[in-house]
């Protein structure tokens, strides 16, 4: 990515079209390198996500990288209109953010604040039915239902051990709440 390259999927550029000088929302946002993908194509963007650590990352990437106009707020999806203002030409989410929601259809009335008139809102996701199996210590063909298909209000937590990026990673004794 550092090298030029974006992270978006083919299918999705071609989905949202041409962005040069559009306004894009990024929600759930994590890191940011989504984001800045956009901004590599051209958009005006702006991240969100909840994670300060995550936001902090993201704006050091962005001004490593140049994007001096990208901007991240740190905020929860849900309390994000009274954090933002403005409305977007488009309103991007991608994959994976949709089964940590305790209210969806809170979400989407966030998503349609920020939508322009006459602007788009992409999401690209995996089907809820994917994320509802344990995928640890299970046997080969053998299905155990974990986790909720439906929005929840409870969040889940899960023991941190290591990260996506490095598994033996010292994490601390922190827990990380969806």
């Amino acid at each position: 990515f550092r090298a030029g390259g974006i992270r978006l999927r083919d299918d999705e550029v071609a989905a949202v079209g041409d962005v040069r000088g559009r306004t894009l929302l990024h929600l759930q946002c994590h890191f940011g390198i989504d984001t800045l993908s956009w901004a590599r194509l051209g958009a005006r963007v702006t991240g969100a996500d909840f994670s300060p650590a995550a936001i902090r990352l993201a704006q050091e990437l962005a001004t490593d990288l140049g994007f001096d106009d990208a901007r991240f707020v740190e905020s929860n999806v849900y309390d994000l209109p009274d954090q933002l203002d403005g409305v977007f030409d488009v309103v991007y989410t991608s994959r994976g953010v949709l089964g940590w929601l305790p209210d969806i259809r809170g979400w989407a009335r966030v998503v349609a604040h920020f939508v322009a008139p006459g602007g788009t809102f992409y999401i690209t996701e995996v089907h809820p039915i994917a994320q509802v199996f344990e995928n640890e210590g299970v046997g080969a063909g053998e299905l155990r239902l974990a986790y909720p298909y439906w929005e929840h209000h409870d969040p889940l937590v899960f023991d941190v051990k290591g990260s996506y990026a490095d598994p033996d990673a010292d994490v601390g004794a922190q827990k990380e709440h969806g």
